[in-house]
């Protein structure tokens, strides 16, 4: 202690070289900590930008060159798609009177039994173009501009039926709109409003590929079949019995018609010489076995079931 006293500078002095270097020591360990935590998520980062770096799409300006190109494009194909469309969505929709909608309604009615009636194909006496509930009252006002729209469709579809010359139209349902109940219509995320309509008729295989084949050649409606069934009216399957084959008409004699010469008027027959050779007959071909076949499918009566909708496009949305 007494060199303490007698050198108070000098034991300071160490006192506090002691005391910095434990202040010093311990402020390195918590550096060095953080340091170590630090290093740590730099190491880490510097991965996960090294990985990114080595993909496609990493923000150089090449990439975000080939991206906007690649955006403008995607953008001029979806245009291009949505004008090849716009000749599906009507460009307005107004109503009319319920009178008036009522006397189109009758026409169109008249027109379609027309062209049925022409082609030899048989109507239901109940049909009214899939408005029977309009037979005896009228559209609401509000409705009037849909179901007009709707009508023009149907219209299309029926006479494309009869052009394919069916036998019978058995039966055909129009589901209702939402404006026939009061309700009105919003489309969400559609980009087109359905119609959905079902129709059964009876013909023979050619009227049933004739009708879908106008209908894949529609101007007006863009029509999608969601499902055909189609049951052949003959229960029982085919039998050669079934078949009907043409008989030959029968061949003429082998035999010379003029082997006994001419006999004119007075003239007896000459006698044959009965030392003169007889004439050789020539060998009778062998008979023939070939014969014409006749077709035994493809003329059956069919009953088609047609399930299908008629899009009306909507006005096509802006792009961001």
């Amino acid at each position: 202690m007494s060199w303490i006293k007698e050198n108070k500078f000098l034991a300071a002095l160490a006192g506090g070289t002691l005391a910095g270097v434990g202040l010093l020591y311990f402020v390195g360990s918590q550096g060095a900590a953080r340091y170590e935590t630090a290093k740590g998520e730099f190491d880490a980062a510097a991965s996960e930008a090294a990985t990114y770096e080595q993909g496609p799409l990493y923000p150089k300006p090449e990439n975000r060159d080939s991206k906007q190109k690649a955006l403008e494009d995607y953008r001029k194909s979806v245009e291009t798609l949505q004008s090849s469309f716009q000749k599906f969505c009507p460009r307005e929709i107004k109503n009319v009177s319920p009178q008036e909608f009522t006397n189109r309604l009758l026409a169109a009615n008249t027109e379609i039994r027309a062209a049925f009636q022409e082609n030899g194909s048989l109507v239901p006496e109940p049909f009214f173009v899939g408005f029977e509930k309009y037979k005896t009252s009228l559209a609401a006002p509000n409705s009037t501009g849909v179901l007009d729209y709707e009508l023009g469709a149907i219209k299309n579809l029926m006479l494309t039926l009869a052009k394919a010359k069916p036998t019978e139209l058995k039966n055909f349902y129009r589901q209702e709109v939402s404006e026939e109940s009061g309700q009105a219509y919003t489309p969400g995320d559609s980009v087109a409003r359905e119609f959905p309509l079902e129709l059964t008729f009876t013909g023979p295989e050619k009227s049933v590929r004739d009708f879908l084949t106008l209908l894949n050649k529609a101007e007006n409606e863009y029509v999608v079949v969601r499902s055909v069934r189609i049951t052949n009216l003959k229960k029982e399957p085919q039998r050669a019995t079934d078949a009907q084959f043409d008989k030959p008409a029968a061949k003429p004699s082998a035999a010379d018609p003029f082997s006994g010469g001419f006999v004119l008027p007075g003239e007896e027959p000459a006698t044959p010489d009965k030392g003169a050779t007889p004439p050789v007959e020539p060998a009778a071909k062998p008979a023939d076995s070939s014969r014409i076949l006749a077709q035994v499918l493809g003329n059956e009566q069919l009953q088609v079931f047609v399930r299908l909708d008629v899009l009306q496009f909507l006005p096509a949305k802006k792009l961001p």
